[in-house]
């Protein structure tokens, strides 16, 4: 289901689905008419085999060679150019050389061809000369709005309409599954397996260079598209991050989303300036980006088969528990070994289950899980046995292995599985083990949809995987504690100093400075005061009381350790003034002394809790990354750290906490107290706050951050600032959006009430269940068309689609009264989804009864209208019952235009803002 469904007007959805033009993207896999450039006859040509393909393809449209050279092309008329057809074509395949493309192209655009698949090579992989062929193509592409894949690539396959515009040999079959791949070598093999192993498509795209059609546009087409279930990507660059997140985490909620990414261990920029920076390669990366996202990651090509296979054929495992049933036992411990050790677990079997099961199995059976029904197993008693452990309800999972003992039938026993009744919430695996002895029992599982592996411990590896991917989607929406923070972040200033620094050409923060910032943002630091002198360092010393700490204040120098920089437990004036000569006397030796600007003092604090580290450094393909983890001078060695993108809420940082050795020990060990847990939770949630909203801070660390049973505390703390000469528009921006404060608007109504408008939060959803509580049966009928099943309108799965508003996609306002006890209600709720078929969005809005009539309504449709204009939608759209008089009045007062059909059973409100681009 995706988000669009959820909208609080469910029947416009298919309403716009019916009324709007089809999807910019349709020409490439339902094409009407194809025409295939720089087709020829020549034999072993990528042109001829093209041709071939297509004309072999049983999708109904028609196929038309163009080359100047020739009159005829197997048996098929020829044209010189595409725009000598008089037939209109939807779907061009371009594989003449690099350099003509731009041209061809262009005359495509000429002829209103909607898209284009350019399957020659020689464009940005080959230099900067290939490179500016690109560029040429765009332009003469962009402006007519024709899509573009490629180019060098494989080219696009439809299993379920027939169209093959492929090179490849051979069609795939239909299936669930899609696939898509920058390499289009790695999907001939795929290609290859698949009709050994009987796995199905639903499409199959080679996307090549990317220059157009990206990962975006290919999960949200096939988000959309009824014959895939699952998608799987091999992906060697992520291209625009934003956008793929975006669609990524739209999609995976209803659809798994499998990525094998080439190059992961590949550093993903130079060693940082500060710890963040060195301890986040671009492998840990893309993992945290993956995981946001709610994708299945693999590491290995066989991996890809594998759960490619799984999700083709079976339901998804809802839990951890297996059953494991086997006719010999070393199969089944090593299984249950690697269930186990993956985190899986195997499953209890009920008293009624293992009394089913002694009633026809030898007396000899295991009586537990493993279920092993003994070597001298016949068909019969192997499916009897997965037959009566499937209806188990202590279990999410099967898996049913079988070696080839003397008195054993693969073929029969397989034969005899395939034929058992299908539970629709569990899944099914197979492990037949051996040679050429088990190859017809392994077929014949495969053709009844039964993934069958050729060994146990790979089966579970499988299992565990696709377990873990179902909990870790549920957690990454659980609904996150709503905490009001009383201290409002102090955004202005802390932007004002950054500036400051960079209009100095200065690209490092003080300690001083860098504290102010966390303060700033309501994050508690150490007491630090500035000394330029040793009198003055003393002077400090004795208003903090002994022992005190001395650090190098410099804004040039980034690691005080490593030139002598800090000085801990100064007990006396004496040794201050030691300290603050010994670091002038090392930095002046080791740097320079136009490094030393003096040092800082601050008291020592005892040791009494855990140093942790809490960073953000730039990422070259996602932007800015967290890093949370054991910290201290040995962080560098230790390396427990786990990594997120911001921003983050209170769910997401603590499952970023959980995902590191030190999270164990903070919830309390050998006799310790525990840490506020929900303490550091909201203090990250507030340094992921600062890290997207501060774009000019390039790396950022809190190294250590003294967590302890008493509070927390940032001892000390760097930023590093991106470089002055670097434009505001150029800074690398969040892979995801953060929240959008602009819209934040104050508003009184008529009777003088306050009310808070502004996006939503995922932290919302209790509210929005009290919402719809005070809705009236009259605002329900009118908002909704339909009967109202409060249920199915406040279950989680519906609210989630809401509240974790993805704000590139949708600008979700709530209305929000504080009541005399100082709680908080929703009254009003106001929707903008973008259209992904043009530059508009769709308009929805309830409020509730008795805040009707008192300008609520007008004040968050103008609210929404600022918004479109800031987000460069081009028009609004909304569809309403007719007999909706007060939404309509207030929509014609806001100068929407109306339609309506007679017979038509909605009216149609129409906002035009812009041109479309």
């Amino acid at each position: 289901m995706k988000a669009e469904t959820a909208d609080f007007v469910d029947r416009s959805y298919d309403v716009l689905r019916t009324r709007s033009r089809s999807h910019p993207l349709d020409a490439f896999f339902n094409p009407v008419n194809v025409a295939v450039i720089g087709a020829t006859e020549r034999a072993g040509t990528v042109g001829r085999t093209l041709l071939s393909n297509l004309i072999q393809s049983t999708n109904g449209g028609f196929v038309f060679p163009v080359n100047p050279g020739h009159d005829s092309i197997l048996g098929r008329k020829a044209y010189p150019s595409i725009l000598s057809l008089k037939e209109p074509v939807d779907l061009a395949v371009i594989v003449t050389p690099a350099k003509t493309v731009p041209e061809l192209v262009g005359e495509c655009v000429h002829a209103g061809v909607k898209c284009a698949v350019i399957i020659s090579a020689g464009f940005k992989e080959v230099g900067p000369e290939g490179a500016d062929l690109e560029r040429r193509v765009m332009a003469k592409a962009r402006p007519a709005q024709m899509r573009v894949i490629g180019p060098n690539c494989l080219g696009v396959m439809n299993p379920w309409s027939g169209l093959n515009a492929t090179f490849a040999n051979g069609m795939a079959l239909p299936g669930k599954v899609a696939l898509v791949s920058q390499s289009g070598a790695l999907v001939t093999a795929i290609l290859d397996w698949s009709r050994r192993e009987n796995v199905g498509f639903s499409s199959v795209v080679s996307l090549g260079s990317m220059l157009d059609v990206g990962w975006a546009d290919m999960i949200d087409y096939l988000g959309d598209d009824p014959n895939t279930e699952s998608i799987a990507l091999y992906m060697e660059t992520i291209g625009d991050a934003r956008a793929f997140i975006s669609a990524a985490r739209e999609v995976a909620l209803a659809k798994p989303i499998i990525v094998i990414k080439a190059g992961r261990t590949e550093a993903a920029a130079k060693v940082a300036a500060s710890h963040t920076g060195s301890l986040a390669g671009s492998g840990d990366v893309l993992d945290a980006a993956f995981r946001r996202s709610g994708i299945l990651v693999v590491d290995r090509i066989s991996e890809l088969f594998h759960m490619t296979d799984a999700l083709s054929k079976q339901p998804r495992p809802k839990g951890r528990r297996l059953c494991i049933v086997t006719n010999a036992g070393g199969p089944g411990v090593l299984a249950a070994d690697a269930l186990i050790e993956g985190g899986g677990r195997l499953a209890e079997l009920s008293a009624d289950t293992q009394k089913a099961l002694s009633d026809f199995l030898p007396e000899a059976w295991s009586h537990g899980n493993p279920v092993d029904v003994l070597g001298d197993a016949d068909p019969l008693r192997f499916a009897k046995a997965v037959g009566t452990v499937v209806k188990d309800p202590n279990n999410d999972g099967i898996l049913v292995i079988l070696t080839p003992q003397a008195m054993t039938d693969p073929d029969e026993t397989a034969r005899q599985l395939a034929a058992l009744p299908r539970p629709e919430d569990k899944p099914i695996f197979a492990s037949w083990m051996g040679g050429p002895g088990v190859e017809g029992g392994r077929d014949t599982l495969s053709k009844a949809k039964l993934p069958c592996f050729d060994f146990p411990d790979t089966a579970c590896h499988t299992y565990n995987a696709l377990w873990g991917y179902s909990v870790n989607l549920e957690a990454l929406y659980q609904t996150p504690d709503f905490f009001e923070d009383s201290y409002v972040p102090k955004r202005q200033e802390v932007c004002d100093l950054l500036v400051k620094a960079r209009t100095r050409g200065r690209t490092l923060l003080t300690e001083l400075e860098s504290k102010a910032v966390l303060e700033a943002y309501g994050i508690r630091t150490v007491r630090t005061e500035l000394a330029l002198s040793p009198d003055e360092a003393v002077l400090r010393a004795s208003e903090f009381g002994y022992p005190v700490v001395l650090k190098l204040n410099s804004r040039t120098l980034t690691h005080k350790t490593d030139v002598g920089g800090v000085k801990l437990g100064l007990d006396n004036e004496a040794a201050v003034r030691r300290a603050f000569a010994e670091i002038d006397e090392s930095v002046t030796r080791l740097k320079g002394a136009e490094h030393f600007q003096g040092v800082t003092v601050q008291p020592m604090v005892p040791p009494d809790g855990y140093e942790l580290i809490l960073g953000s450094s730039m990422d070259a393909q996602v932007g800015p990354v967290l890093l949370f983890g054991s910290g201290g001078q040995l962080v560098e060695v230790y390396k427990d750290h786990a990594l997120a993108l911001p921003p983050l809420n209170t769910t997401l940082a603590r499952l970023l906490m959980e995902r590191t050795r030190i999270y164990s020990a903070l919830k309390g060990i050998r006799g310790r107290r525990p840490v506020d847990i929900g303490g550091l939770e909201r203090l990250l949630v507030k340094f992921s706050r600062l890290v997207a909203e501060q774009p000019l801070i390039k790396e950022l660390d809190i190294n250590p951050l003294l967590a302890s049973s008493s509070g927390l505390l940032a001892l000390d703390a760097r930023v590093v600032l991106h470089d002055p000469g670097i434009p505001a528009e150029n800074l690398p921006r969040l892979a995801i959006r953060p929240y959008p404060n602009q819209y934040v608007v104050d508003w009184m109504s008529k009777d003088g009430v306050h009310l808070l408008l502004r996006p939503i939060r995922p932290e919302d959803e209790p509210r929005l269940v009290q919402f719809h509580r005070h809705l009236s049966a009259q605002s329900v009928h009118m908002g909704y068309s339909k009967d109202f099943d409060f249920d199915a309108r406040t279950a989680h799965e519906r609210l989630t689609r809401i509240c974790f508003a993805d704000y590139d996609r949708e600008i979700v306002l709530v209305a929000e009264e504080t009541e005399a006890d100082g709680g908080k209600q929703i009254v009003g709720v106001g929707r903008l989804n973008r259209s992904k078929f043009s530059s508009d969005a769709e308009f929805s809005m309830l409020v509730v009864d008795r805040w009707q009539k008192k300008g609520l309504g007008t004040r968050l449709l103008g609210t929404l209208l600022s918004a479109a204009k800031d987000e460069r939608i081009g028009g609004i759209v909304a569809y309403m019952l007719p007999e909706y008089r007060a939404m309509r009045a207030l929509c014609r007062k806001a100068d929407f235009k109306e339609t309506w059909n007679n017979g038509d059973d909605f009216i149609t409100v129409t906002f035009k803002l812009r041109s479309e681009p």
